[in-house]
């Protein structure tokens, strides 16, 4: 039998689904492969005895950190609001930074990689973790490199992932890199889940963080420029449509909305290309054209920088069962229904 070892941390207040989901998707391997290949799975306390999540269940780990381990090919760090509690824990990073000495990979779900920060591991580390975590993590470890909007990011013998499902993408791609696509794939369809959605994919709308106060001035303008893609704009183009010069409008479109105006405005684009390409049957050429991109190349390029997947490996992935020739009938014109539609995704 093909056996792989892990070991998942447990603490007080972790992620219940942080454990769960990737302990289900790991079982159905040996399912799937009748018996042929399995993850032998220790839970492993950072306390003895029965260790309460935060939601509520509870679990009584086959370890704990003071207990002599097996050598583990992979270590799983669940997140949770109870990682503030424990995650510099001079017990905690000694444990992890042992077994980051002796296994093929250490991976941190959630804002679960702050234990492996205060371990060490994170130093001059790319990683990733929810959004809301991202400014507590900057200040915390400021050596670690933070690609704050990507489902998940593989460093070397480091994975780091975004919040609480993403625990499943992860477990999915580790499966690919022991078991194959094939296996990864049987896995995800089992679940009902994509076999793995891109790392890079945005964990939410690039439109969500850019909202101006309503009724600004600039809240209409970013209501044209949403209505208008398609249009070559320019700085100087959209401060004439205020009646700005284009300095007074860079200095003010930047402190509502905490980006540029073209910045803006090519997240706008990119946001639109992945609900073309979700829910409608349009070429690659017309998305671009309605979109505002020069090309389809210009439009991969974007896609490529932005969320390191081309458009129609993304229409594979993301794409509704239904298409039609139109934008799906969801109020997206707006910054507001933006933030709607992404907050459900």
């Amino acid at each position: 039998m093909n056996r792989i070892k892990v070991g998942m941390v447990v603490f007080p207040g972790f992620q219940l689904l942080d454990i769960a989901g990737p302990r289900d998707a790991f079982a159905e391997v040996r399912v799937l492969s009748q018996g042929e290949c399995e993850y032998e799975i220790l839970t492993v306390g950072t306390t003895r005895g029965a260790i309460q999540s935060s939601s509520g269940m509870t679990i009584v780990p086959e370890r704990t950190i003071f207990d002599a381990c097996p050598d583990f090919d992979t270590v799983i760090v669940p997140g949770g609001l109870g990682i503030f509690e424990i995650f510099d824990d001079p017990a905690l990073s000694e444990w992890l930074h042992a077994h980051y000495r002796r296994a093929r990979r250490v991976c941190a779900i959630c804002n679960g990689l702050f234990a492996l920060g205060s371990a060490g591991l994170l130093d001059n580390r790319v990683v990733t973790t929810h959004w809301m975590d991202v400014p507590r993590l900057a200040a915390t470890f400021p050596k670690s490199r933070i690609e704050p909007d990507h489902i998940y990011v593989k460093d070397g013998g480091i994975y780091t992932t975004a919040g609480v499902t993403a625990g499943i993408d992860l477990a999915l791609a580790l499966i690919e890199e022991d078991y194959g696509r094939a296996m990864a794939l049987d896995v995800a369809k089992y679940l009902i889940v994509y076999l793995r959605r891109a790392g890079g994919q945005s964990q939410f709308s690039p439109l969500l963080e850019s909202q101006a106060a309503p009724h600004s001035q600039t809240t209409s303008l970013q209501q044209y420029i949403l209505d208008n893609l398609q249009i070559d704009h320019t700085v100087a183009s959209l401060a004439e449509r205020v009646h700005m010069s284009a300095r007074n409008l860079a200095r003010t479109f930047s402190k509502e909305c905490g980006v540029t105006p073209m910045m803006f405005l090519a997240n706008a684009r990119i946001d639109a290309a992945r609900r073309y390409l979700e829910g409608t049957d349009l070429s690659l050429r017309e998305i671009a054209k309605r979109c505002g991109f020069e090309s389809t190349d210009a439009l991969r390029r974007a896609f490529a920088r932005r969320l390191q997947i081309n458009p129609a490996d993304y229409r594979a992935r993301f794409r509704s069962e239904q298409t039609t020739g139109l934008l799906p009938q969801t109020p997206t014109n707006s910054v507001a229904a933006a933030k709607q539609v992404a907050r459900g995704r």
